[in-house]
């Protein structure tokens, strides 16, 4: 999982400082205050090892089909109020399971534009345990490598130019040595951790009434959700150890956001195609036919349970189009299943009653500070702010952000204040 971010001139990030993430990170904050950018870096990053070029540097899209998203040009990225150099940082740590060769490290880049307009990184630090690998950028887009402190590079020269922003390239690696293994063992570390992001934006695919099924199980869910009924299909019809647990899965949630009883495949006849049968008080209801809140928050539960362990689950808006309930029940679904399954959760979210829930769930300690982290995201004039919620072991936050989620308490008194006014010129 990732266990910290650090963003410097990117977008509307002048600096975010090391930001901690735990297995369930909530962003919270204002419309267009730099929320989503924060996912936004590490989706990046994760389109760039998935590019087909290896000698691309950083891949900000444009191609529809295989990219998440189209971040436009260098100067797109870049913090319009940067100062000095016009470059820009991503850098996270991560650890991951004892599996993995690389239990824990870091990556951090420095990118800078070319002369022809392109992007060019200008500074690569991969870290392990006491190592450092570092490939600096020199004239004319040669590269010197350096490990640890070293005063004097190992290298220098345009072959060693680092591919895909994380790895260092053959002829490095080869001339590294001993340390070749370790750092090409580090950039297979990192680039699992970003392989294992799954995206699920905002906007989801409304149902259809039936679906056809090709009798495989998709790869991914898709960042709007489309796959997520092929991904039910797969488990509820092919045969394996874990049949229809995430049909049970999903099923249980429903019912816990009283939104259905359960949920059921049933096949159209003989034919390829499916229907998606929602159960509700003794009433079965094809998908089309139901509320759009259930469709919409079909793909969020889909992945939770869909997603492989050590993944990275990024949701945005998992609560769109659900009731007050059913928003707070996804806080218990986070933490459930990132304890249960091994995931993390990293998502931005505008609900109150979603924030709620976790301060309850803080206060019956089934969740600790440990395993789950609260912020705060605002602009501060044309930058972004980040402020990080602090509860105490009640669940009672000590630095409430003003205005964000309206003033409850406020409310109260000013109804108090105009009910006992009232009553006193009734009485008058």
């Amino acid at each position: 999982m990732f266990t910290h971010l650090r963003l410097t001139n990117f977008k509307a990030w002048k600096d975010t400082g090391n930001i901690e993430l735990k297995p369930v990170t909530m962003l919270l904050g204002t419309n267009s205050s730099g929320k989503s950018t924060l996912i936004q870096s590490l989706l990046l990053l994760k389109q760039t090892v998935q590019s087909p070029d290896r000698t691309v540097h950083l891949n900000l899209g444009g191609d529809e089909v295989n990219d998440l998203f189209n971040f436009g040009s260098f100067d797109d990225v870049l913090n319009q109020a940067a100062e000095g150099a016009r470059q820009f940082a991503i850098g996270f740590d991560f650890q991951r399971d004892g599996s993995d060769r690389v239990g824990s490290g870091s990556f951090d880049c420095t990118y800078g534009r070319t002369s022809s307009g392109g992007v060019a990184i200008q500074t690569l630090d991969l870290r392990a345990g006491n190592r450092k690998f570092r490939a600096i950028r020199r004239d004319k887009g040669a590269y010197s490598i350096t490990v640890n402190d070293e005063a004097t590079p190992r290298f220098k020269g345009s072959h060693y130019a680092p591919e895909r922003s994380i790895a260092f390239s053959a002829d490095a690696i080869a001339d590294l040595d001993q340390d070749g293994p370790a750092v090409e063992d580090l950039s297979l570390a990192i680039r699992r951790e970003l392989d294992g992001i799954i995206y699920l934006g905002p906007l989801r695919r409304n149902p259809e009434r039936d679906y056809l099924w090709n009798k495989t199980k998709p790869g991914e869910i898709g960042i709007d959700g489309h796959s997520a009924i092929d991904a039910l299909l797969a488990n509820a019809l092919l045969k394996g150890e874990e049949q229809n647990h995430i049909v049970h899965g999903v099923s249980h949630w429903l019912a816990r956001m009283k939104v259905a009883d359960k949920l059921e495949v049933r096949q159209l006849g003989r034919s390829s195609r499916y229907e998606l049968i929602v159960h509700r008080d003794g009433v079965t209801s094809n998908l089309r036919d139901v509320g759009i809140g259930v469709s919409q928050v079909l793909p969020v539960l889909v992945v939770a349970y869909f997603a492989p362990s050590g993944s990275t689950i990024v949701l945005e808006e998992p609560e769109i189009h659900l009731h007050p309930l059913a928003q707070s029940v996804l806080a218990e679904l986070f933490v459930a299943i990132s304890r249960q399954r091994k995931v993390q959760f990293i998502v931005e979210t505008h609900s109150e009653h979603l924030f709620r829930r976790m301060q309850t769930l803080m206060a019956k300690q089934e969740v600790t500070a440990d395993q789950a982290a609260m912020y705060f995201v605002e602009r501060d004039g044309k930058a972004a702010k980040l402020l990080s919620l602090e509860l105490d072991d009640y669940g009672r936050l000590k630095n409430w952000p003003e205005g964000f989620f309206g003033d409850a308490l406020g409310e109260t008194r000013e109804q108090a204040r105009l009910m006992f006014q009232r009553q006193q010129a009734a009485k008058q």
